[in-house]
C-alpha cells in the first residue's frame, strides 16, 4: 500500500514538472512558431468538421428543448438567450473538449507513443537534442491556442442552429430572438469566462495527451491502452475542472 502511493506521488511529481518545463518553454516554441503553426493545423483544422457538425445538432437541440420549456411560462421570446448562454458558459467549451479529446488528443498519445516504441525519441536525445522542447512543446501550445477558436467555433454554430429551429421551423419571432441575446450575454461575465474555461482545457486535455504518450510503454499494447486512458483521463479531468471553474466564476 505504501510503495504503491509513493509510487502514485512520485508520478505526479513528474507530470507537475513537465508541465512546468512545457510552460516554460513558451518563448522558444515562439521564436520556431512554424513548429507550432504546423500543429495547429493538424490539431485543430482536421478537428473542424466534427466540432461543427457537433455545434450545429445541439443547436438544434438547444432550440427545440428550450422553446417547449419556455413556452409553458409564455417566455419563448427568450429562447435566444437560452441558447446563447447555454453554449458559450457551459456546452461550448465542455462539449469541445471532450471532442477534442476524442479527436486530437487520441492522435497526439498514439504519435507520441509510436515515436518512442520506434526509438525515435531515444535517438533525438543520443543526439543530444531534448524531445521535450522538439516534439511535445509545439504540440502542447498548439493544442491550448486552438481549443478556444474550436470552442468559439462550436458556441457560434450551435446558435445558428438553434436559430434555424427556433426561428426558421418554429416561427419564433427572429427580433426578440436575436434582440434578447444580444442584451442578455455579457461579453466579460459569459463569453469571457468561456472562454478561459476552454483555454483551462485546452491546457488539460492536451498535457494528459502528451504524458500519456511519453510514458507509454514502447509496445502496440502500450500505446493503444495509453490512447484508452488519454480519453477517460482528459475526459474526466475536463469535467473535474469544469466544476470548479463553473463554481468559482458564475456563482458569485
Amino acid at each position: 500500500m505504501g510503495w504503491s502511493v509513493r509510487l502514485k506521488l512520485s508520478q505526479w511529481g513528474y507530470a507537475a514538472h513537465m508541465l512546468w518545463k512545457l510552460i516554460a518553454l513558451a518563448p522558444t516554441c515562439l521564436r520556431r512558431f512554424g513548429l507550432v503553426r504546423d500543429q495547429m493545423h493538424f490539431l485543430g483544422n482536421y478537428s473542424l468538421a466534427i466540432i461543427s457538425l457537433s455545434g450545429l445538432f445541439v443547436g438544434f437541440v438547444l432550440g427545440l428543448q428550450g422553446y417547449y420549456t419556455l413556452q409553458r411560462y409564455g417566455s419563448a421570446s427568450a429562447l435566444g438567450l437560452l441558447v446563447a448562454l447555454s453554449l458559450v458558459r457551459e456546452l461550448g467549451p465542455v462539449v469541445s473538449a471532450l471532442l477534442f479529446a476524442g479527436r486530437a488528443g487520441t492522435s497526439i498519445t498514439a504519435e507520441i507513443g509510436l515515436m518512442k516504441a520506434g526509438e525515435q525519441l531515444s535517438a533525438m536525445e543520443i543526439m543530444a537534442i531534448d524531445p521535450v522542447a522538439r516534439i511535445l512543446a509545439p504540440r502542447f501550445w498548439a493544442g491550448v491556442l486552438v481549443m478556444p477558436l474550436l470552442a468559439a467555433l462550436f458556441s457560434a454554430v450551435g446558435i445558428l442552429g438553434g436559430w434555424v429551429v427556433g426561428v426558421v421551423m418554429i416561427g419564433v419571432d427572429a427580433g426578440s430572438f436575436w434582440g434578447q441575446m444580444q442584451s442578455g450575454v455579457d461579453v466579460w461575465a459569459d463569453v469571457g469566462n468561456g472562454v478561459v474555461k476552454s483555454f483551462v482545457f485546452g491546457v488539460t486535455v492536451t498535457f494528459v495527451a502528451l504524458f500519456q504518450g511519453y510514458e507509454a510503454q514502447a509496445t502496440p499494447e502500450g500505446v493503444s491502452r495509453a490512447t484508452t486512458r488519454t480519453v477517460v483521463v482528459a475526459s474526466l479531468a475536463v469535467l473535474a475542472m469544469d466544476f470548479v471553474l463553473t463554481a468559482s466564476m458564475f456563482s458569485l
